[in-house]
């Protein structure tokens, strides 16, 4: 199935390929009208998936699988606004997305026009919100902090455990500042995240001014006033050692080797040495 046969069955739809399966983006407006050109000129009977994502300020992506068993697929896929998330229901096309669209309609917070029978099918009865959402707040995440460090900034120390100052602890999606939201809105100190990051009780404006090197003093760490000859505090209070001086080995004596003897005046060979000297009787 080519682009151009999805665009000859769909109208004049923006068509891309993802890895190998095809997407189809069309108006809210002719999606009904798309899943049935789908199903009717294209042979995409067999209804396999439907769900939605939360684009934020855009809106919401719902997303519809279509294809033949076995044979070729097709996404087909439109966006509806945030403030007015209606879509018509697909269960006149293919029956099978009627579950789907319960289940996105609870999960996400659109409604399916006409769909037949339009009743939770996943949350308890009296469960307020969209858990897909991401303006959704995860009010576990806010009672009990999570364990270990599940977030970039957070600590793997338990609850209660000291924090390094002035790091400000970054917050997931979905997770509000138990300052803000929860059962301890408003009784948690806001800490000042300036006045702590700044060393020595210095500002961040007070840092500005200060030129490279010049750190104020504190009064627990004394600056120090030795130079490097002197070396630190334990050295100068510590003895000095007297120096061990390592034993002197006398040099041995030269050992000459014994030298040939030329020949002699007459110009005779001299005689040679007896290699086994015997001892006078």
């Amino acid at each position: 199935m080519t682009p151009d046969e999805i665009r000859d069955a769909l109208g004049d739809v923006a068509v891309s390929d993802a890895y190998g399966l095809a997407t189809a983006d069309v108006p809210a407006e002719r999606w009904t009208d798309a899943l049935t050109a789908a199903r009717d000129v294209l042979g995409l009977t067999y209804f396999d998936w439907l769900s939605a994502v939360d684009e934020s300020d855009e809106g919401f992506s719902v997303v519809a699988h279509v294809c033949a068993a076995p044979g070729p697929r097709l996404l087909l896929r439109t966006r509806v606004p945030r403030d007015a998330a209606h879509l018509p229901t697909a269960t006149g096309v293919y029956a099978g997305a009627g579950w789907h669209e319960r289940e996105t309609a609870e999960m996400f917070g659109l409604v399916f026009d006409d769909h037949p029978h339009p009743v939770p099918l996943l949350l308890p009865d009296g469960f307020e919100g969209h858990p897909l959402r991401k303006d959704f707040v995860l009010a576990s995440r806010v009672a009990k902090p999570w364990p270990g460090a599940k977030e970039p900034g957070e600590s793997d120390t338990h609850e209660g455990a000291a924090r390094a100052p002035g790091r400000r602890r970054i917050l997931p999606p979905g997770v509000p500042d138990p300052n803000e939201w929860g059962p301890n809105a408003g009784q948690a100190p806001t800490p000042d995240v300036e006045a702590a990051a700044a060393p020595r009780g210095e500002t961040r404006a007070g840092r500005a001014g200060r030129t490279p090197g010049d750190r104020p003093a504190r009064p627990d760490r004394p600056r120090r006033t030795r130079s490097v000859s002197q070396g630190s505090a334990s050295q100068q209070d510590a003895s000095p050692a007297e120096p061990v001086t390592p034993p002197t080995t006398p040099p041995a004596e030269p050992t000459t080797p014994p030298t040939q003897q030329g020949p002699s005046a007459d110009g005779d060979p001299p005689p040679p040495a007896d290699p086994s000297p015997q001892e006078d009787a």
